[in-house]
C-alpha cells in the first residue's frame, strides 16, 4: 500500500511544481512558499489566463502563487502560521478579503486523492466501456454533471474514456476521466438517483482507475470536505487524501 502511494506521489511533486511554479523541495518545505505566477508547460488549469492565486497543501506547509501585488500582504499574513491551517475558513476569509479588492474571490477548497492500495472491482452489474468519440453523446446531459462537467468538449482537459453501469438500456450511472494535465486523468463519478446504495460508484470508479493504471497514467480523484458520500467511494476505490488545493476566481457582476 505504502509504496503504491509514495510512486505517485512523487509524481504528484514533480505536477504541483508545474502547477504552482516551486520546486519539489518547495512543497515538503517546513515554512511557506510564496511563488510568482506562471504558465508553465503540462500544468493543470481549471481557470483562463495568468492564475491570480493559488495554493496548495501536502499537509505540512503551503505554496502560494500569488501575483505580485500580494506578495506583501501575504508574508505579513502568513507569518509562521502552520501551512495547513491557512485552509481554515477563517484565513480563507482573511485572503478572500484583500483579493476581492483586485476583483477575485476564493473559490472553494478541494480535497484530492491518489491511488494507494490495489482493488479488485465486484461488477453484480453490465459494464459498457467508452472512448472519446463515445462520450461526445453524453455532452451536455445533466444527468452527468461529475463524470462529464462541461455541456461540449474542453480542449484543455479532453474527457478521454468512460465506464458505465447499465440496466437493459437504461445507464445507471457513469465514472468518466478527463485529461486536466498530460498523463494526469481526474475520475468523475455520477449515479442516478434510482440507483445509489448498490455499490455503483465504488465499482465504476475502481474499473476506471484500474484501467488507468493499466496505461501508466496517473488516476486522481477531487471531492469537496463535506461530501462525505464521494470521499467513500474514493477510499473504497483504492485512493487516499493526498493533497488539498484551491484557487481564486474573477468576481462576476452577479456576485
Amino acid at each position: 500500500m505504502q509504496t503504491m502511494f509514495i510512486k505517485y506521489r512523487e509524481r504528484l511533486l514533480e505536477q504541483l511544481s508545474l502547477d504552482l511554479n516551486c520546486t519539489p523541495a518547495d512543497l515538503l518545505a517546513k515554512e511557506n512558499v510564496i511563488t510568482l505566477p506562471a504558465l508553465n508547460e503540462g500544468r493543470r488549469s481549471y481557470s483562463p489566463g495568468m492564475p491570480f492565486l493559488q495554493m496548495a497543501t501536502l499537509g505540512g506547509n503551503t505554496v502560494i502563487m500569488a501575483d505580485e501585488r500580494l506578495h506583501a500582504f501575504l508574508r505579513g499574513f502568513i507569518g509562521d502560521m502552520e501551512g495547513r491551517r491557512l485552509f481554515d475558513l477563517d484565513q480563507l476569509i482573511r485572503i478572500n478579503e484583500e483579493i476581492r479588492k483586485y476583483g477575485y474571490k476564493m473559490a472553494p477548497t478541494h480535497h484530492m486523492f491518489l491511488p494507494c492500495r490495489e482493488v479488485a472491482a465486484r461488477e453484480s452489474f453490465r459494464v459498457k466501456w467508452l472512448d472519446e468519440g463515445g462520450i461526445s453523446s453524453f455532452y451536455g446531459d445533466p444527468r452527468f454533471p461529475n463524470a462529464i462537467a462541461y455541456p461540449e468538449p474542453c480542449p484543455v482537459r479532453p474527457d478521454r474514456m468512460a465506464v458505465l453501469a447499465v440496466d437493459d438500456d437504461a445507464v445507471m450511472g457513469m465514472a468518466a476521466c478527463s485529461e486536466d494535465a498530460p498523463h494526469w486523468q481526474q475520475i468523475g463519478i455520477d449515479v442516478l438517483p434510482a440507483y445509489r446504495a448498490r455499490g455503483i460508484g465504488s465499482c465504476l470508479v475502481t474499473l476506471l482507475k484500474n484501467r488507468i493504471a493499466e496505461t501508466g497514467d496517473v488516476p486522481f480523484y477531487g471531492t469537496a470536505a463535506a461530501n462525505i458520500n464521494s470521499q467513500n467511494i474514493a477510499w473504497s476505490s483504492g485512493f487516499r487524501p493526498a493533497w488539498v488545493e484551491t484557487e481564486a476566481v474573477r468576481i462576476k457582476d452577479s456576485d
